[in-house]
């Protein structure tokens, strides 16, 4: 039998029942305190723009400023403190949770069962597919929006009556406290704008919400933020060039009060930013958003420069966790991975094995970013990881489909290296072709939800089946080791273009990963062909046909590296927690010893040291976690590499007596008993729900989509009609090349 480990469902011996009373209670203790935690700061941010929550500000400002941390430190800790000690308390909750998670069977119920995260409530218009969740979340902050505008129009009428303000000016100076409304607004935004795109982040991986889902939000929030900062901006233009004062006050920087010139650059930066990441310029000219928008450096440092450390406290807390995923995944990528294999699929696709280290821990719900420096040094693109973490220890393996620009250029690479090892003079080193590849993460749902009900429907168009192959290949191993695993049925909907995509079923050998497996597992595989009225010739055959592999030279390269954010919880929690404690250290010694000492005054001066102490906290005290992390991965993963199996050129682990005797068993007929093939037509989702309404009765169900946007909502349209998907829908969105033009 297979000695592989399970990453997520290791079969240990159970622990007693003491200890999992006091894991329980723990992680219950911990849950009600985040929530409160959570909810507090929540309320209170939504209350700040009226009276109430200024006043509360007011006498929490009395009461702490005169205390250790000063006044920046109690702007800091009412504002950006809570999503921290959250944060740091989420760290210990994964480190007690472990990485075991027990899926049982569930008890059906009579009556649908509204999930808030899984059910979708909007289908069509800008928003895209949304669920429950969603739907409440941007209801509170359309509420939280009106009632800001409302009340801080309120509060600027009764400036204008505290000031005594002349008629003849109070339209100006109405027009300037007006904007500077918008900003704060702006800035309240601004305090989760960052949260969602920490790519390892431990407050994602709590609520389980994976990074390629959570980028919306994202866009959401800098649709809002830009929208209320370029108001901010307009309302002062306006008002200067009435009193023509406009390019005067444009260029101005004070030592005291707001500096108006690098508010200027952080709103221009900001701008090219918010323009070039509006979807058709983002689709059509995808290089140009992605190098605008690393403009964001630009943006949070002139954003200090302008309001100081005072009010850029606001938002240093979701800045400061995105520093920490930043330096964590530029420490990752910084390492060069080997190409075990690499090969071309009659389709044109593309497949890569990498090198990763056993001790590397993923499921198969997981993508990751990929960089190939002979083509870009810059450039990123992510990929679902098309490999289960039990298909071997020492490699993940990803499916491209060229569609662009950088994926033709990797296709002609690949070419190039194949006719060179064709060749039958030797060539030189020099000109020999390589590919030299970066990777980030992998980065995935925290739980593998796949493995959490007992009926699966993989709903996929094109090259967004990637994903799905590696569900498939876990289960299936799950099924022949005996490990833990809940799915019985699983129906595949697969709709493609034209039958030359059949090839990309080459990627998985669904009857020698588990003979016989239709005694474990009740599997279906039901392909549309859509622009193919009949099939070809070769198509009973066509997904049996590849390109020979070729094996990429060394580049002095090695396994992915484990410093990852998705990764081990303590060496995680470790860097979140004492990067945290060295940043507050910093800013309150800087404090003391600088700042007050020297009577530094200069608001834009202060800001920067205030961003200066973040960056810095994370180089030198995180640098430090990091540099023991690589080490105890380092020497973990030669550890568990001794005696464990490698790769071969095809990308499947080598000397493995089992997964040898199984070779040859898989035939024509096997293949053809799970997959119908139907052409010219398309999934018609209404009469596949309705058909395992009949079959399947009502069961526990899980609705996976991995597609365009256009199969997303067709099928959330059915989910939401259909009872039985009402009662137990899953639907999870998945990142796929259909995401970008590459």
């Amino acid at each position: 039998m297979d000695d592989h480990k399970s990453p997520l469902l290791a079969k240990e011996s159970p622990p007693s029942s003491s200890s999992s009373v006091l894991v329980s209670s723990l992680k219950w203790i911990l849950k009600v305190v985040m929530s409160v935690i959570f909810v507090t700061w929540v309320v209170f941010l939504m209350m700040y723009p009226g009276s109430l929550g200024d006043q509360v500000l007011t006498n929490w400002r009395e009461n702490s400023s005169n205390t250790l941390f000063g006044i920046t430190g109690s702007m800091f800790l009412i504002f950006s403190g809570p999503i921290l000690v959250i944060a740091i308390l989420a760290s210990l909750y994964l480190i007690i949770s472990g990485e075991e998670k027990v899926f049982t069977k569930k008890k059906i119920s009579k009556f649908p069962r509204f999930r808030l995260w899984t059910f979708p409530v909007l289908v069509d218009g800008p928003f895209g597919v949304v669920s429950a969740a969603e739907f409440l979340g941007i209801m509170i902050f359309s509420v939280f929006f009106l009632w800001a505008i409302y009340a801080y129009t309120l509060r600027n009428l009764n400036v204008l009556e505290y000031f005594h303000v002349l008629p003849k000016n109070r339209s100006i100076f109405l027009l300037e406290l007006t904007g500077l409304r918008f900003g704060m607004i702006g800035l309240l935004c601004m305090v989760f704008l960052f949260l969602p795109i920490s790519r390892g982040s431990i407050l994602l991986r709590l609520i389980d919400i994976p990074f390629e889902h959570a980028t919306r939000y994202h866009v959401w929030l800098g649709h809002i933020t830009m929208a209320f900062f370029s108001l901010h901006g307009l309302c002062y233009i306006v008002g200067w060039a009435i009193q023509g004062q406009l390019l005067e006050l444009l260029f101005e920087w004070k030592a005291t009060g707001i500096a108006v010139l690098p508010g200027v650059i952080s709103l221009v930066a900001g701008l090219l930013m918010w323009v070039t990441s509006l979807h058709t310029v983002r689709k059509n000219y995808f290089e140009l958003f992605f190098y605008t928008h690393q403009l964001y450096i630009v943006f949070v440092v002139f954003l200090a420069l302008h309001v100081g450390d005072y009010l850029f406290s606001i938002v240093a807390g979701g800045i400061f966790l995105f520093i920490l995923d930043r330096f964590l995944r530029f420490c990752q990528s910084r390492r060069t991975v080997d190409v075990i294999s690499a090969k071309s699929l009659p389709c044109g696709t593309l497949e890569l094995v990498l090198s990763k280290p056993p001790n590397m821990r993923y499921n198969a719900l997981s993508f990751i970013f990929l960089q190939v420096r002979e083509l870009s040094w810059l450039q990123w693109h992510p990929f679902s990881v098309s490999s289960s973490p039990l298909d071997g220890n020492h490699h993940v393996a990803v499916l491209i489909k060229v569609l662009g620009g950088w994926t033709a250029k990797l296709r002609d690479q690949l070419s190039n290296l194949y006719e060179a090892e064709n060749q039958d003079q030797l060539i030189s080193p020099d000109s020999y072709p390589k590919i030299t590849t970066c990777v980030e993460g992998p980065y995935g749902h925290e739980s593998p939800y796949h493995l959490a009900y007992e009926n699966l429907v993989l709903v996929a168009g094109g090259i967004g089946i990637t994903p799905f192959f590696a569900i498939l290949s876990d289960i299936l191993h799950r099924k022949r080791d005996g490990k833990a695993c809940l799915p019985s049925k699983v129906l595949v909907v697969w709709a493609i273009k034209n039958s030359d995509e059949l090839s990309l079923l080459s990627a998985i050998d669904i009857p020698s990963i588990c003979p016989f497996f239709s005694k474990k597992l009740n599997l279906e595989i039901h392909i549309y062909v859509t622009r193919q009225s009949e099939p070809r010739l070769e198509d009973g055959m066509v997904h049996k046909v590849v390109h020979p592999s070729v094996k990429p030279p060394r580049t002095n390269g090695c396994s992915m590296s484990v410093l990852v954010g998705t990764g081990d919880n303590i060496w995680s929690g470790l860097y979140l927690i004492v990067s945290t404690i060295g940043f507050i250290a910093m800013i309150t010694l800087l404090d003391i010893f600088y700042i007050k000492k020297y009577n530094i005054a200069t608001w834009w001066y202060k800001g920067l040291l205030f961003v200066v102490c973040m960056v810095a906290s994370v180089l030198i005290f995180g640098g430090l976690v990091v540099v023991f992390w690589h080490r105890w991965g380092h020497k973990t993963g030669k550890v568990e590499a001794n005696g464990n199996d490698k790769v071969d050129l095809n990308g499947e682990e080598t000397h493995n007596p089992f997964a040898a005797k199984l070779k040859g068993l898989a035939t024509e007929e096997d293949v053809q008993s799970y997959t119908t093939i139907l052409y010219g037509t398309r999934p018609n989702f209404r009469e596949i729900f309705a058909s395992l309404n009949g079959k399947w009765g009502s069961v526990d169900v899980g609705v996976i989509v991995c597609g365009p946007g256009t199969l997303q909502t067709t099928v959330a349209k059915e989910i939401r009609s259909h009872s039985i998907w009402r009662s137990a829908n899953h639907p999870l969105f998945h990142f796929n090349s259909h995401s970008f033009d590459l």
